[in-house]
């Protein structure tokens, strides 16, 4: 694994993170070291800014934010890092997640979030493609990621084989 983290995942709430857990395990599977935090885009709006201000000084090149109801976190922490974002909505409140994702995936021309699935498998996506962006200049996770693709291609053919011959 990489000795600073790469990647930071930030959550609006500690009821965030059984599923922003899927995004650092997927990190963890590639070798890429990430760093958790708990901040709200409401909540507390100047911590959110000091980390998304301070994060390429730190080494991080990717932040993966997840934030429920109306969901302005990676559009917050989007406004004030050039460093890429990768929203994911959490499921729950009133619309079961679909006001988090509409306010993830509109934002405004000029501040863009790369915006996931509602849940934990947007938060296994946003890992994935951290790891497809970090690939681009690191040839070790390049490879990673194609055995990554060959062994789900293989579960697939095994258990098609299983139901064609049980």
């Amino acid at each position: 694994m990489s000795a600073s983290p790469l990647v930071l995942i930030v959550m609006g709430s500690e009821n965030d993170l059984p599923v922003m857990q899927e995004a650092a395990d997927v990190l963890a599977e590639f070798g890429v070291a990430c760093e958790m935090r708990i901040s709200s885009a409401h909540r507390s709006p100047l911590r959110t800014m000091n980390l998304a201000t301070e994060a390429a000084g730190r080494g991080i090149r990717i932040i993966i934010a997840g934030a429920g109801m109306a969901a302005h976190l990676a559009g917050v922490i989007a406004s004030k890092t050039t460093l890429p974002v990768i929203g994911v909505p959490m499921p729950g409140g009133s619309l079961n997640g679909v006001d988090a994702l509409y306010s993830t995936v509109q934002m405004p021309g000029g501040i863009p979030v790369a915006t996931m699935a509602i849940g934990k498998a947007g938060a296994k996506n946003a890992g994935i493609f951290a790891v497809q962006i970090l690939a681009l200049t690191e040839e070790r996770l390049a490879k990673a990621l194609e055995e990554y693709r060959r062994e789900m291609d293989e579960e697939c053919a095994r258990k098609d084989s299983a139901i064609q011959h049980p």
